[in-house]
C-alpha cells in the first residue's frame, strides 16, 4: 500500500544523505517536498501540517549537532515522527481477568469485518485465547452462514445466540456470551452487522449492544483502501461508541496509504491489526516504529524472523542446510523443498520489501510473479527421483517428457536446470569462505 509513497519519501530522503552539509533552506525544500507526497497519498491536512511543524522545529537544533552527518539526522527525525504519527508504541489487545473477553467488531459494510473476525480468531487461538465467534449481523443476507463456513477453516465455535425478536441483536449476543462461559472460551469476537455509511439506527444499536454486553475491545475494521473517508468512518464511530483500536484491512493493496498515517492523529486510537491478504493467515500485529522502517525503505528483519518462525517447518530446514554443507551437496527435490519454505512466508514481493534496503524503487525493477515459482515448482514435480538427485542424466527427450507433464516449454526447463547448476556452485563457494 505505501509503495508510492515510500518511493517519494526515500527519494527525497537519499538526496539529503548525499550531503555533506545541510542549510536551513535545504530543509524546507525537503519538508515542502515531504509535505506534498504526504497530501497526496490522502494523509489529511491537519495531520501533515502537524508532521511537518514538529520535524521543522527538531531539524533545526539537529543540524548543530556535528558528531552525525545531517542527512542522517533527518532520516531519523522523518523516521522517529513518521512512529508517531502511527502511534508511536506497539498497542495489543487487552483481556478480561475474569470470564471471556467480549471484542466487539465495529464498521461499514465491504471493509472485510466477517473475514477479519475469523483472521483474528486464528490469531488468538494460536496465542492459547479459546476463542469463539457470533455473528451478530442480522440484516445482511447469508451473513451467519459466511462466518459459520470460515470458523469451519480455523476450528473455531461459531455460536447462535438467541434474542426475544428477530432483530434483537443484544438479546442474541448475551445468550451466546453465556454459551461461551458454559463452553469456557476466553475470548469472544462479535462480528456487527454494518451499513453502506452511517446512521444513527446503526449507532443506537451499536450503543445498546456495548452496554449490554461491556466488551473488553471496540474494534474499527476499516478499509485502507478509502484513503480519507476511512478517517472520517474513524472518527464517527469513535465518538458514537468510542473505539479502543483500529484494524486495517488490505494494506497488501495498491492504494494510497493515507488513512493508516491519519487514523491515530485524528482520533488518537490505536492501529492494533493491519490485514495483508485474503487468506485467515494474513493478519499482523501493528508496529509503528517496525512500519515506519518499512516506509523508508529500513525493511523490517524482525517481521521476516517472525514469518520464518510461523511458517518454515525448522526440521525441513535443518535437514537442507546439512544436505548444502555435505559433499554431495542440494539436488533439485532439496530445491524443491526450499521453494517450497519461501513460498509458505507469503507473496515474494512482501518478503522482500522486508530486507533492509530493498526499497519501493528495487522492487520495481525486479519481476516477482509468483506465479513463476508455480511453474518451477511444476517441472521438478515432473522429474523422476533419479532426475531430481542427479540432473546431468536429463537428455533431450527426458527434458521434452518434463516439459510436456509440467505444461511448460523445453525452453523453461533448460533455463531452470541453468539457474539451479548457478546456485549449486554458489552455495560451495560459501562453503568454502
Amino acid at each position: 500500500m505505501f509503495t508510492a509513497l515510500s518511493e517519494q519519501l526515500t527519494g527525497v530522503l537519499d538526496r539529503l544523505r548525499g550531503r555533506g552539509v545541510l542549510s536551513e533552506s535545504d530543509v524546507t525544500d525537503a519538508l515542502r517536498e515531504i509535505r506534498r507526497h504526504l497530501l497526496e497519498a490522502d494523509v489529511s491536512f491537519e495531520v501533515t501540517r502537524g508532521f511537518v511543524e514538529r520535524v521543522r522545529e527538531r531539524a533545526v537544533g539537529a543540524l548543530q549537532v556535528k558528531s552525525v552527518s545531517p542527512g542522517q539526522q533527518m532520516v531519523k527525525l522523518v523516521h522517529d515522527e513518521i512512529a508517531t504519527l502511527l502511534g508511536g508504541t506497539k498497542a495489543g489487545l487487552e483481556f478480561a481477568s475474569v470470564g471471556p473477553t467480549v471484542i466487539l467488531l465495529v464498521g461499514l459494510q465491504g471493509s472485510g469485518k466477517t473475514t477479519t473476525a475469523a483472521k483474528l480468531a486464528r490469531r488468538l487461538k494460536l496465542e492459547q485465547k479459546a476463542p469463539a465467534l457470533v455473528a451478530a449481523d442480522v440484516y445482511r443476507p447469508a451473513a451467519a452462514e459466511q462466518l459459520q463456513q470460515l470458523g469451519a477453516q480455523i476450528d473455531v465455535p461459531v455460536l447462535k445466540g438467541a434474542g426475544t425478536t428477530e432483530q434483537d441483536v443484544p438479546g442474541l449476543v448475551k445468550d451466546a456470551l453465556r454459551q461461551a462461559e458454559s463452553d469456557r472460551a476466553r475470548t469472544v469476537i462479535v462480528d456487527t452487522a454494518g451499513r453502506l455509511q452511517i446512521d444513527a439506527e446503526m449507532m443506537d444499536e451499536l450503543k445498546a449492544l456495548k452496554a449490554a454486553v461491556a466488551p473488553r475491545e471496540v474494534l474499527l475494521v476499516a478499509d485502507g483502501m478509502t484513503g480519507q473517508d476511512a478517517v472520517k468512518i474513524a472518527r464517527g464511530f469513535h465518538d458514537a461508541v468510542g473505539l479502543t483500536g483500529v484494524i486495517l484491512t488490505k494494506l497488501d493493496g495498491d492504494a494510497r496509504g493515507g488513512a493508516a498515517l491519519s487514523i491515530h492523529g485524528v482520533t488518537g486510537v490505536p492501529i492494533k491489526y493491519v490485514g495483508v491478504g485474503e487468506k485467515t493467515d494474513a493478519l499482523e500485529p501493528f508496529d509503528p516504529v517496525r512500519m515506519a522502517g518499512r516506509i523508508l525503505g529500513q525493511g523490517d528483519v524482525v517481521a521476516l524472523v517472525e514469518k520464518a518462525v510461523a511458517n518454515v517447518d525448522a526440521e525441513a530446514a535443518k535437514r537442507l542446510e546439512q544436505k548444502v554443507r555435505s559433499k554431495k551437496g542440494m539436488d533439485l527435490q532439496d530445491f524443491l523443498v526450499a521453494l517450497k519454505q519461501m513460498q509458505s512466508m507469503g507473496p515474494l514481493k512482501q518478503v522482500l520489501g522486508l530486507l533492509p534496503g530493498v526499497n519501493a524503487k528495487a522492487l520495481q525493477g525486479v519481476s516477482m510473479d509468483d506465479k513463476r515459482l508455480k511453474h518451477v515448482e511444476a517441472i521438478v514435480l515432473s522429474m523422476t527421483p533419479q532426475e531430481r538427485a542427479d540432473p546431468s542424466v536429463l537428455s533431450g527427450s527426458r527434458k521434452l517428457r518434463i516439459a510436456k507433464g509440467a505444461g511448460r516449454s523445453v525452453q523453461e526447463v533448460n533455463r531452470l536446470l541453468d539457474q539451479f547448476q548457478q546456485m549449486r556452485k554458489l552455495s560451495k563457494f560459501m562453503k568454502r569462505m
